[in-house]
């Protein structure tokens, strides 16, 4: 397993993320999303693994109206440039992910 935590360090569900493994003992990364944010790559592979865009956007972000009337590239592009529009925390395990709190799915994974 090689699990990755993108997360904000001001985040609960992140924090709960993180405890969820370190009590599996089961080793991840951590990585502050606000600071690293997410390669074009690593976007693309999440973004497929759960869904598309709008399950990885958090409508509650003070940044989200950007995103309103933008067509689906340039709502990409403003997401990558702008991660705290991510909801968070966004889990990756290769080419499985999932966003926010989610230990019935990360259950299957172990």
């Amino acid at each position: 397993m090689n699990i990755q935590i993108f997360g904000n360090k001001k985040c609960f569900d992140t924090k709960k993320a993180e405890r969820y493994f370190k009590e599996r003992r089961i080793k991840y990364q951590s990585i502050d999303i606000l600071d690293k944010g997410l390669s074009k790559g690593e976007y693309r592979s999440v973004s497929q693994a759960v869904g598309g865009i709008d399950n990885l956007v958090d409508e509650k972000s003070k940044d989200y109206p950007m995103l309103n009337y933008l067509l689906t590239q340039q709502r990409e592009l403003v997401l990558i440039e702008n991660p705290s529009i991510f909801r968070t925390p966004i889990v990756r395990n290769g080419k499985q992910a999932t966003v926010g709190y989610k230990p019935e799915i990360w259950k299957n994974w172990e």
